[in-house]
């Protein structure tokens, strides 16, 4: 045992002398490597959020060469793999250097613009993602193969050589943003629109005089919020069946239409490009990168009328439905997981990304600056904001008002919590739910609101002035620091459409009823009228940033296709979710638009009313005046004084009886009766004036 141990010990001695020596005559590479492997052990055992790097990351062109670079410090090896043409299923090889700060790095001769290219990336903790092809995370353009978890190329792209032609970014106060929430295919995909590049980038922007933007400059609306555009996962798994350890019983139609999948934040979708293969089965999308000009085309334009642009975006969570993206790059950094190493997925949506981590929090604050730089975008809607870390949400707000100082920052409050007044103390503004659910109700089967002449849970006439004023915490009620954080909506893609709320609110038809005659539905009725009404007056006349979705100007309803395309047992009803129906459910009729015509003319008025006259967007809370109503709850009236000009704003929610308001002294000149809006006088009043049940009015002191 003796000379056992005597030999064991020589054998370690001698082991680590040849050690020592052979590290002293490698190669630089070698040396390279060596320490890779000794930074990689180590890093198991190290505090990741160690880890950061200042490097420009992804692809770029610099002097003659081409530089690739991969922020992924759990790697014991990454290989890059370029390709001559994306369906190739083998490239070329390239080793790859790690520094001591996580960052793996090559340069090929040349400037390589166009070039199809990933990553390997091998982890002994995941063998099986050894042979992934991942895409570059700063993937500034993106190739997919159309099918369930598809293969995807990243593509090198020449930045900063597109002519804007002097545009620049729209600079305009928040408190006189309205906001027009849509989603480019459904502006223009249907028939009626007229355009000849329907669901396109270019056939938004097409100048047919039905759909797209000449309908939208029609309404008068500053502001689009596009449904997200970055580079989303189109196709989710097949429908009962099972493909990388997911059984997709939820969704027959295998589709994301509105594209809150992220799969690349630096990148364009595909998809809405005029040369997108239209997402044909089998068939590579975005090879050529047109969507990366095509995008700014519409922003230009956009900018041209003056209405401003404003992303939807998506940094709480990544694709569940692609291959070769942080997950197989370094889940262990990018990733929130619990100790089993699960995903935790407080969003919903399979995961959630680990925003506080220093090198997530880089790639998101320098993706949101380069679509303010490079593609001009005005400003920014966050999913789910709750779930980014308080300290990127700062960064965010830092860096990018350093571009430009009004840039709009807006969110959904939620998400892991709920905190609109947390987002208002750091300067964003917030989805006003209280306003949502308060005025319209929160379902319209047994939750209705206001304009229903019922209270939703805590609601009282106390809370509805609370939201003219802008749902301030000075009110005690309220939530915002300025009323330009209170971003107040009735409906938006989630959920019924505003007119399809009112539908069923009102009986028309049952939530779960089939419809059989889609015209007779959507014309609206003498009650469905006033109610729409009556929601947009309220909305439009309350101060803070003004939000509706596509199609609530016209009641718009959104009727799941009676045929039998998609095995879906709700064939024929209204859609509350309808995230995954890329078909008319979604897509913008402009024949129905004829069908509720006074409708759209009311909303128009109104814009117009707000864009005109200032007290409706500015008025401080000393400019506002409630009135003294008595025996009815559900009446509202209030006087709005503002530089030299008065108004006094009049409802009657009660859905059954009359009320009658005393005006103040002089004579009032009716801009919006139950009819019209407008800018222009109707009629003039003095002394009193009688509403009927779900009515409302404005009058200007002449």
């Amino acid at each position: 045992m003796k000379y056992i141990k005597v030999f064991i010990l020589f054998y370690l001695i001698i082991s680590v002398i040849n050690l020592k020596g052979a590290t002293l005559f490698v190669s630089d590479k070698s040396k390279s490597r060596a320490s890779v492997h000794s930074l990689s052990i180590k890093s198991e055992k190290k505090d990741l959020n160690k880890y950061f790097s200042s490097k420009k990351l992804g692809s770029f062109v610099e002097k003659g060469k081409t530089y690739f670079r991969l922020f992924a410090p759990d790697a014991k090896e990454v290989k890059l793999i370029a390709f001559e043409k994306p369906e190739d299923n083998n490239g070329q090889e390239y080793h790859m250097d790690q520094d001591s700060d996580g960052v793996w790095e090559t340069v090929l001769y040349g400037e390589n613009y166009g070039l199809f290219y990933g990553f390997k990336v091998y982890n002994p903790k995941y063998p099986e993602t050894k042979n992934v092809i991942c895409i570059d995370p700063y993937s500034k353009a993106v190739a997919t193969y159309n099918t369930y978890f598809p293969p995807r190329r990243s593509i090198v792209v020449k930045e900063n050589n597109y002519d804007w032609e002097e545009d620049n970014w729209i600079q305009r106060d928040w408190r006189d943003v309205v906001i027009y929430e849509m989603h480019i295919r459904d502006l223009t995909a249907d028939s009626s629109s007229g355009c000849s590049k329907p669901g396109t980038y270019h056939g938004l922007i097409g100048h047919e005089k039905t759909g797209g933007i000449d309908y939208i400059k029609s309404l008068g609306v500053n502001t689009i919020e596009l449904l997200p555009l970055q580079e989303f996962a189109n196709i989710e798994i097949p429908y009962n069946d099972s493909l990388n350890g997911r059984y997709n019983s939820w969704n027959s139609y295998e589709r994301n239409h509105w594209g809150y999948m992220t799969a690349a934040f630096f990148a364009p979708e595909d998809y809405y490009s005029s040369n997108s293969n239209y997402l044909k089965w089998n068939l590579w999308s975005g090879t050529s990168a047109k969507q990366v000009s095509e995008y700014k085309d519409m922003v230009k334009a956009f900018h041209i009328e003056g209405i401003a642009v404003v992303m939807d975006v998506v940094y709480n969570h990544l694709s569940e439905y692609e291959l070769g993206n942080l997950k197989e790059i370094d889940r262990d950094y990018y990733f929130r997981l619990d100790k089993r190493g699960n995903y935790i997925a407080e969003s919903g949506c399979g995961n959630d990304l680990k925003t506080e981590r220093p090198m997530m929090r880089k790639l998101i604050v320098e993706s949101i600056l380069y679509w303010m730089k490079e593609y001009h975008v005005d400003g920014f809607r966050f999913d789910l904001g709750k779930l980014i870390d308080w300290e990127t949400i700062e960064e965010i707000t830092h860096e990018a008002k350093k571009i430009n100082p009004n840039v709009i920052f807006v969110c959904e409050p939620w998400g892991g919590g709920y905190d609109p007044a947390g987002f208002s103390l750091r300067g964003w503004g917030s989805w006003n739910d209280q306003i949502r659910n308060g005025v319209k109700g929160e379902n319209p089967v047994n939750g209705l609101g206001w304009i229903f002449g019922k209270w939703y849970d805590n609601n009282s006439s106390e809370r509805i002035k609370s939201y003219v004023n802008g749902t301030l915490v000075r009110d005690s009620l309220g939530l915002f620091q300025k009323k330009e954080h209170s971003v107040n909506y009735l409906s938006s893609h989630d959920g019924y459409t505003l007119g399809d709320f009112i539908r069923i609110g009102t009986g028309k038809i049952g939530e779960n009823e089939v419809i059989k005659n889609i015209e007779s539905l959507i014309k609206l009725t003498p009650l469905e009228l006033k109610l729409n009404k009556l929601g947009a007056l309220f909305l439009f006349t309350s101060q803070g940033i003004v939000m509706f979705q596509e199609g609530d100007e016209f009641a718009r309803a959104k009727v799941i296709p009676n045929d039998n395309l998609f095995p879906d047992t709700n064939r024929g009803k209204l859609d509350n979710n309808s995230y995954n129906k890329d078909d008319e459910t979604n897509y913008i009729n402009y024949n129905h638009a004829k069908l509720n015509e006074d409708l759209r003319n009311y909303y128009i008025g109104l814009i117009a009313l707000r864009n005109n006259y200032a007290a409706f967007r500015r008025a401080k809370y000393e400019d506002i005046t409630f009135l003294d109503v008595k025996e009815n709850p559900f009446a509202l009236g209030y006087k709005l004084n503002y530089n030299d000009e008065n108004f006094v704003v009049l409802f009657n929610a009660d859905i059954n009886k009359s009320q009658e308001f005393n005006l103040p002294d002089g004579d009032w000149e009716m801009l919006v009766n139950p009819d019209m809006a407008g800018v222009e006088s109707l009629a003039v009043v003095s002394t009193n004036i009688e509403l009927q049940p779900s009515t409302g009015f404005v009058l200007k002191k002449k």
